[in-house]
C-alpha cells in the first residue's frame, strides 16, 4: 500500500527548514518539517471535513507558494487526486480541464478565483480562507492500492487540448524512491526551484529534496536576473531548470559579474532540448557546477537514463545511460552500423508509465503498447551506450524530401558567439513542403545580421537545413511551462515571411 503524499519522511528533525519561500519583492519567510507535516495533514483533515470522498479530484489553479506544495501534499494524503493546473492557459482551457479531471473542488489565488464558477473553492492567498481550510490534529495518511491515481497533470497542449496523465500512488513512490536512492542525498543542501509546480520539472525536484532531508528555496516567480540573485542570496547548492530558464540567465552579464554563484554544485537542466553552447555558458557562470542533462516525461517518469555501470564519465550533453530498473527500446530507427549503435523512437517500459491518458482511449492506443510507451523522442545511441536526445518526432518536418529535426539546427546556430538562443519553426513552402525558419536572440553585446547567420548556418551543416528566414528577437515568447512558446512564432512567421 502506497500513499504518495506521505513521502517525506515524519523521522526528519523537526526543526529543520523544509522550505523558504521567496517572494518576489525578495522577502522570506521559512516553514519548518514539523510545520509541514502539521499543515498538510490539516489540509486533509479539512478536504475530508467537507464531504470530498476517496478517489475526488482537488484543482489548484495558482502561482507558486508554500502553500501550493503544502495542499499537494495534503490532498494526496486525504486519499483524493490532486490536479495542478497551468494559469496560462486560456479560459475555455481552464473549463476543459476542470471538468475532464471532474475537478470537485479548487484552491485558487485571487487572479483565477472568478474561474472557480460554482465549484467549491478556497482562496490560498487570503489568509483567513487557507486557516478556515485547516483542521489541525492527528492523521494517519490513507493507504492507498498501487493503482490508485495520485495526481493527473495536464501536458502542455502544443498540439491540441491538453491531456490529463493520471500519475498512480504505486508508480510514483517508486519513482521517486528509486530517485531518492540513485542520487546523492541533498541532505543540509538547499535546492532552488523556480519552474511553475503545476509542472513536472518543479513538483519532482520540491519532493526529491524533501525526501532526503534537503531545503527546497522555492521562488514565487521566475525572472533571470532574480533567479540569479536568489541562488547567489541564500546560497542555493542545486539548481533545477528548463535550458530556456538558463538561457535567459546567461544573457545577464552585469547581473553574474556581481554576484558569487560559487555555491552551486549541481545544476540541473531538463523538459527540453539542451545545445552545447549553453551547456559550456552554464559552466563559466557556474563554475564548481556539475552540469546534467536530465530526461522524462510526465507520462513515465525520469527514471529512464543514469550513470554508466562501470563508471564511465557521461558525454556532455548525454542523457546518461539506460537504467536497470527500467527497459527501454529504439524503434523504427535508421540502424546505425554495429550492435551498439541505433537511432529509432524511444519506447519505456517501467512501473511509473501511466495507466493511459484520461478520457482519450484513442490516444492511450497510440501511445501504449503491452505496457511500453511510445514516448516520441527521437534518440541516438553511442558505442559507449550512452543515449542522446534527437529531436521530438512530431516536431520533424520534410524540406525538399530531406527530414529536418529544428533541435538540431537549434544546437547549431547557437554555436556561433554571436547567438545566445534559437528557435527553429517549419513554415508551410509550395515548393519545398516546407522550409526552416529561425528566431534567435542575441548574446550581450553582439549583433549577428540575418545574411550572416543563414552563411554560418550553410557553412556548418547541411544546406538543405540553413534557415530561409531570420529574425533577431530581444526574447523568445515562452509558454506556460517556460518552455518555447511555438505557437506563437509559427504565428509571427506566417504574418512576416509566408511567400
Amino acid at each position: 500500500m502506497h500513499n504518495l503524499g506521505e513521502i517525506i519522511p515524519r523521522d526528519l528533525p523537526t526543526e529543520n527548514i523544509w522550505l523558504t519561500e521567496v517572494a518576489a519583492d525578495d522577502s522570506a519567510r521559512d516553514i519548518s518539517v514539523a510545520e509541514f507535516h502539521e499543515t498538510a495533514d490539516a489540509v486533509a483533515r479539512g478536504l475530508l471535513a467537507r464531504g470530498l470522498k476517496r478517489g475526488a479530484a482537488v484543482g489548484i489553479l495558482a502561482h507558486n507558494s508554500a502553500e501550493y506544495l503544502l495542499a499537494y501534499f495534503g490532498i494526496m494524503r486525504a486519499g483524493l487526486v490532486a490536479v495542478p493546473i497551468n494559469y496560462k492557459v486560456a479560459k475555455p482551457t481552464v473549463e476543459h480541464i476542470l471538468k475532464d479531471a471532474q475537478v470537485q473542488f479548487l484552491l485558487v489565488d485571487e487572479d483565477w478565483a472568478h474561474l472557480a464558477g460554482a465549484l467549491p473553492h478556497v482562496r490560498m492567498d487570503r489568509p483567513d480562507q487557507w486557516r478556515e481550510l485547516l483542521d489541525f490534529g492527528p492523521y494517519t495518511p490513507l493507504a492507498m492500492a498501487a493503482e490508485e491515481h495520485a495526481t493527473i497533470l495536464y501536458t502542455s497542449g502544443s498540439t491540441g487540448l491538453p491531456k490529463g496523465v493520471p500519475l498512480t500512488h504505486g508508480g510514483y513512490v517508486w519513482a521517486a524512491e528509486l530517485m531518492r536512492d540513485s542520487l546523492p542525498p541533498m541532505t543540509d543542501k538547499r535546492v532552488l526551484v523556480a519552474a511553475p509546480l503545476y509542472h513536472m520539472n518543479g513538483l519532482i525536484l520540491s519532493a526529491l529534496s524533501g525526501m532526503t532531508g534537503g531545503q527546497v528555496v522555492l521562488m514565487r516567480q521566475f525572472s533571470a536576473t532574480r533567479y540569479l540573485e536568489t541562488a547567489a542570496a541564500h546560497r542555493c547548492h542545486v539548481l533545477t531548470s528548463v535550458p530556456t530558464m538558463i538561457a535567459m540567465a546567461v544573457r545577464e552579464p552585469e547581473t553574474i559579474r556581481r554576484l558569487d554563484l560559487s555555491c552551486v554544485e549541481k545544476l540541473i537542466m531538463g523538459s527540453a532540448p539542451l545545445s552545447e553552447a549553453l551547456f559550456d555558458r552554464a559552466g563559466e557562470i557556474f563554475p564548481n557546477a556539475a552540469i546534467s542533462n536530465s530526461w522524462g516525461t510526465t507520462e513515465s517518469s525520469p527514471v529512464a537514463f543514469g550513470p554508466h555501470p562501470d563508471g564511465l564519465a557521461i558525454p556532455k550533453l548525454s542523457l546518461g545511460y539506460p537504467t536497470p530498473h527500467a527497459e527501454m527500446k529504439l524503434v523504427g530507427g535508421s540502424g546505425v552500423e554495429g550492435p551498439d549503435e541505433n537511432e529509432g523512437v524511444l519506447w519505456v517500459r517501467n512501473p511509473a508509465v501511466m495507466p493511459g491518458y484520461l478520457n482519450r482511449p484513442e490516444e492511450t492506443e497510440k501511445s501504449i503498447k503491452d505496457g511500453w510507451y511510445n514516448t516520441g523522442d527521437i534518440m541516438r545511441r553511442d558505442g559507449g551506450g550512452f543515449i542522446f536526445f534527437v529531436g521530438r518526432a512530431d516536431d520533424m518536418f520534410v524540406c525538399g524530401g530531406e527530414n529536418i529535426y529544428p533541435a538540431e539546427v537549434e544546437r547549431l546556430l547557437e554555436t556561433h558567439p554571436g547567438i545566445a538562443q534559437a528557435a527553429v519553426i517549419p513554415l508551410a513552402d509550395d515548393i519545398k513542403q516546407h522550409i526552416p525558419v529561425a528566431f534567435v536572440v542575441a548574446t550581450p553585446n553582439a549583433a549577428p545580421g540575418v545574411e550572416e547567420i543563414k552563411q554560418y548556418a550553410l557553412a556548418n551543416g547541411p544546406a538543405y537545413q540553413h534557415p530561409r528566414f531570420v529574425a533577431v528577437l530581444r526574447e523568445l515568447p515562452l509558454a506556460g511551462t517556460n518552455k518555447i512558446d511555438r505557437r506563437a512564432l509559427l504565428a509571427h512567421a506566417e504574418t512576416e515571411f509566408k511567400r
